[in-house]
């Protein structure tokens, strides 16, 4: 973490900038020697640490060791000064608390006034008054918005000490208890579906397989039912699919997988690590290496045997997002990403054993590559079969020595990667090829017809968790239209472990080529990674991906801030205040958060850096907020401030412009939707890596982009896409797929 210059010998780490984009991270800690297990250390002072030295409302201090006691939280870099004092409170409540001696402790720009002097409280006794000291330590640094976020989120999955507590949020800018909405705070103390209104887009579950490239290659004699036809019973088919909680920079990984030549990775996380590198497993005669995905900026640690390996690594730590930098600069982000492709096309070929999340992954890797503008379809093997043999084929139709049921599953995996094959000429960038392909055989005969026409990256995923293999199998026997005519579903169950079993029988690790493990990730405690021979952008851009992207079933809440008071005059980007009515769109937010999120005490609230949405945040307390340059509103360079009119009377080439293509269009010395969506990407993998709730109070261009990746919307239809003001989207993420409801608060 960046501005720490010094530290003093009473634990104070020393003065910052305070113009480096992040919050100013503090960590109060004091110690005794002498325990006290019925004393409870808390902290008090004046707004924004409590408000008015209330000692009823004062934060306790959390035990971080056996003899320390600890308390952190975050506020803007300018906050001025905190003033505080620590007192003792017993942990029955009953006995009246006791406040330290001397003087008020003023902490002003992140230096601490006085130094850190040791806190002594004199308890009462009935005799001799008691004399208990603490020493006290203090730590403020600037923090970045990647590192705030992971540091909250390890905390609450307690994968290890913490440097972010659960504190009710300090906010310099707090809002006034109570406000003075004509409508009491507890108006929203009632069924939030009072506040549902219709979404514009249709959010029904279908199957997701059934989702996919409609198969070209099967002729007139093809087997079709009713199960498959595109009116079927819809379903979904996502398999849950849990991650590690990676912690890496975008820069990090595209360094680790952009060199010409990688041997083999293993990217692991694990409860506890040291942050430092390691070697791991020996495979195919290579030594892999340990990537460590916890906290700050990855190092590496060369072995012998790896001597020309990633020889122009380059390592910076994690830093909030710029902001626009005018249209060279915005075409240059744009085109980094929109520019460059790969000399071959790219076939993504899933390899694993049923029920173990591939399509799931297809399905989440389609999403995220064509919202990043990568022509990308998703070939499910499985559809094939059903349009050709149909949906009843019981557990002997899939044995290896069923030399009929061999061939027909070939030959239906050979149509659907001529019909990828066939779309990749037509100009398609990405093929997701979602089969089984477990055995050497069928993996030979796919990169066979590949040769010469695209690249072959194997992604296998691999589950040794038998609980999570069954819950699965549940799944799939519930959403497949393998199974939709099974009306036992005990016997569906029996069948489908009968097809698996007869998978397993001559499953065959990818040892060959270019590929990518995922081992045990669905389990949620920890897992590997394993990256063998992987080169070039986009592959770099998908295993960074797959880092981080999980299946924790959580809300995200989009909405833009309040109304300002250049929405009333109808003028575009600025930095204003809010308008009266946003000003009462604020507070109702803060009631909807808390009665929503009443139970997520782990939930996290991100704005942009534009006073406008921290405005709108200021009355949510409880939960940590984030700032995030990333966020702000489409940069609209010399048209800032501007109306429409006023563009149209006075620039009307720009104007028309704009009317012909928005996606594309970039305003002068500003930014396009094109560029938000690329400067949005550290924002879509934060918010994939993410277990919490997480709500965004940003813009409508933004949030736009944002809602376009969870809805699986076209890239044309962005800058079309309805998000009213004063109006909440709830995205539901979890193992049926994306859910989404909308709240609207006022008219």
């Amino acid at each position: 973490m960046g501005g720490a210059s010094s530290k003093s010998p009473g634990g104070f780490s020393g003065e910052f900038d305070g113009d480096g984009g992040g919050q100013l991270y503090v960590s109060l800690k004091i110690e005794n020697l002498n325990i006290r297990d019925d004393l409870i250390p808390h902290v008090f002072g004046s707004i924004p640490i409590v408000g008015s030295w209330d000692s009823s409302r004062s934060l306790s201090m959390e035990r971080e060791s056996a003899l320390t006691w600890e308390l952190s939280f975050v506020v803007p870099p300018n906050h001025g000064t905190l003033v505080f004092k620590f007192l003792l409170k017993s942990k029955d409540m009953e006995s009246p608390y006791v406040v330290e001696e001397g003087e008020d402790r003023l902490l002003t720009g992140g230096k601490l006034e006085g130094g850190a002097r040791a806190a002594v409280f004199r308890l009462p006794g009935c005799c001799d008054e008691e004399l208990l000291e603490y020493r006290v330590f203090v730590i403020a640094d600037i923090v970045s918005p990647f590192d705030l976020a992971a540091s909250w989120r390890a905390y609450k999955e307690n994968l290890r000490p913490s440097t972010v507590r659960g504190v009710p949020d300090i906010c310099i800018n707090a809002a006034p208890e109570g406000g003075q909405e004509n409508v009491s705070a507890a108006s929203l103390e009632l069924d939030l579906e009072r506040y549902l209104v219709p979404s514009p887009t249709c959010s029904t579950d279908v199957y997701a397989a059934n989702l996919t490239e409609a198969p070209r290659s099967l002729g007139h004699n093809s087997v079709f039912t009713k199960c498959d036809a595109s009116g079927g019973s819809p379903k979904s088919s996502e398999v849950e699919f849990h991650t590690a909680n990676h912690i890496a920079s975008d820069k990090n990984i595209g360094n680790l997988l952009n060199p010409s030549k990688v041997s083999l990775i293993s990217v692991m996380a694990k409860k506890g690590s040291d942050g430092m590198f390691s070697p791991l497993v020996k495979q195919g005669g290579q030594r892999a290496h340990s990537v460590d995905c916890g906290f700050g900026s990855p190092t590496v640690i060369k072995s012998a045997t790896a001597s020309g390996f990633l020889s122009d690594l380059k390592y910076s730590e994690a830093k909030a997002m710029p902001a626009a930098a005018g249209a060279v600069a915005a075409a240059a982000v744009a085109d980094q990403m929109h520019g460059p492709k790969e000399d071959q096309c790219l076939a993504i070929v899933l390899v694993g054993l049923p029920a173990r999340g591939k399509t799931f992954t297809a399905v989440k890797l389609t999403r995220y590559l064509r919202w990043l503008g990568h022509e990308t379809k998703h070939f499910n093997v499985g559809k094939y079969r059903r349009l050709k043999h149909g949906v009843n084929q019981a557990a002997e139709f899939f044995r290896g020595d069923n030399p009929e049921g061999v061939e027909a599953r070939n030959e239906v995996a050979a149509f659907a990667m001529d019909d990828m094959l066939s779309w990749m000429q037509e100009g398609g960038q990405v093929g997701i090829f979602d089969a089984t392909n477990s055995t050497k055989q069928r993996r030979n005969m796919i990169m066979k017809m590949a040769e010469g026409k695209c690249k072959i990256i194997f992604l296998e995923t691999i589950c040794n968790d038998e609980r999570i293999i069954e819950r699965n199998i549940r799944l799939k026997i519930q959403q497949s239209p393998d199974y939709e005519e099974e009306t036992d579903f005990e016997a569906g169950i029996r069948d489908f472990k009968e097809r698996l079993a007869n998978y397993e029988k001559v499953y065959e690790p990818v040892e060959e080529g270019s590929y990518v493990k995922m081992i045990d990730k669905v389990s949620g405690n920890g897992g590997q990674i394993q990256v063998n021979n992987i080169s070039g952008y986009l592959p770099g851009r998908i295993v960074f991906f797959l880092v981080n992207t999980h299946l924790t079933p959580r809300p995200i809440l989009l909405t833009r801030h309040g109304e300002s008071q250049d929405n009333v005059r109808g003028r575009i980007g600025g930095d204003a205040i809010l308008s009266e009515a946003g000003e009462v769109y604020s507070r109702k937010l803060a009631n909807f958060i808390n009665k929503r999120l009443k139970s997520e005490k782990t939930a996290s609230i991100w704005t942009s850096t534009l006073q406008r949405t921290i405005l709108t945040a200021t009355p949510i307390v409880g939960f940590p907020k984030i700032q995030w340059r990333a966020l702000e509103e489409i940069n609209a360079g010399a048209c800032d401030g501007m109306t429409y009119e006023e563009i149209k009377r006075n620039m009307p080439e720009e104007y028309e412009s704009r009317q012909k293509d928005k996606l594309r269009y970039r305003y002068p010395r500003g930014e396009s939707y094109l560029d938000v969506i690329q400067r949005l990407e550290p924002v879509i993998i934060e918010l994939e890596r993410q277990r919490a709730p997480v709500v965004v109070i940003s813009h409508q261009a933004v949030l736009r982009a944002l809602y376009a990746y969870f809805a699986d919307r076209p890239l044309k239809e962005i800058p079309k896409i309805e998000v009213p003001l004063h109006t909440i989207i709830e995205i539901q993420m979890g193992v049926t797929g994306v859910q989404e409801k909308r709240y609207k608060l006022m008219d």
